[in-house]
C-alpha cells in the first residue's frame, strides 16, 4: 500500500530501512521525542518483519517525492470493537523538520485511518515539550484530553505526557 501527498510518499517498511531507523533512534536529538528505546539493527530487524504481519499495525516508511527516507508513521489498532487507533510518527532526518513534511503526513495517516481502516477514534501521546508536534496536532483537529504527569525521564529531569486525540465526526467537519 502507497499513501502519495504533494511532498511526501508513505510505503511499506523494508529490511533496507533498518540502519537508517537505528541511526535515527540512537541520535539524542531524534530519540528524545519517541517512545522508543534506543534499538540495534538485529531488534529493527525483527520488527519490520513483525510489523508487516501484524493486521493491527497499519505502518509506513515516508519518503520525499525524490526518494529520501525521512520518517516513519503509523497507526495501531488498540480496539477494533470500539474503532480505536494509537498515531505515532517520527521524522528522524532533522533537516527535514519544520518544513511541512510532518503536517502533510499527519493528515495522510488520519485520513486513512478514518476512511480505510473505519476508526473513530484516533489517541497518541506527545511530550510536553514537544512543541512542533503539538502545533501539527492542533492544526489538524486533535484536543488535549489529559497529561500524565512525570511520565518520562530525559536527562534527568521528569516531563509529562500531553494525550490527545480527534473523533472521526470531528475530522470529517474540519
Amino acid at each position: 500500500m502507497v499513501l502519495k501527498g504533494k511532498k511526501v510518499m508513505l510505503r511499506s517498511h523494508r529490511l533496507s530501512d533498518a540502519p537508517t531507523y537505528v541511526k535515527w533512534f540512537n541520535d539524542p536529538e531524534v530519540h528524545k521525542f519517541i517512545f522508543v528505546r534506543e534499538m540495534n539493527l538485529k531488534e529493527e530487524r525483527k520488527w519490520i518483519r513483525n510489523v508487516k504481519k501484524d493486521k493491527f499495525k497499519h505502518n509506513f516508511a515516508i519518503e520525499t517525492k525524490e526518494g529520501i527516507l525521512i520518517g516513519s508513521v503509523g497507526i495501531d489498532i488498540l480496539s477494533k470493537r470500539d474503532s480505536r487507533g494509537s498515531f505515532g510518527i517520527i521524522i528522524g532526518e532533522k533537516e527535514y523538520w519544520s518544513k511541512g513534511y510532518g503536517t502533510e503526513t499527519t493528515r495522510l495517516v488520519l485520513d486513512y485511518g478514518f476512511k480505510k481502516l473505519k476508526l473513530n477514534r484516533i489517541e497518541l501521546g506527545v511530550f510536553e515539550y514537544n512543541k512542533r508536534a503539538i502545533q501539527v496536532y492542533k492544526k489538524m483537529g486533535l484536543k488535549l484530553e489529559g497529561k500524565l504527569r512525570d511520565h518520562i525521564t530525559w536527562k534527568g529531569k521528569f516531563y509529562s505526557t500531553l494525550m490527545m486525540a480527534i473523533l472521526k465526526r470531528e475530522w470529517e467537519n474540519k
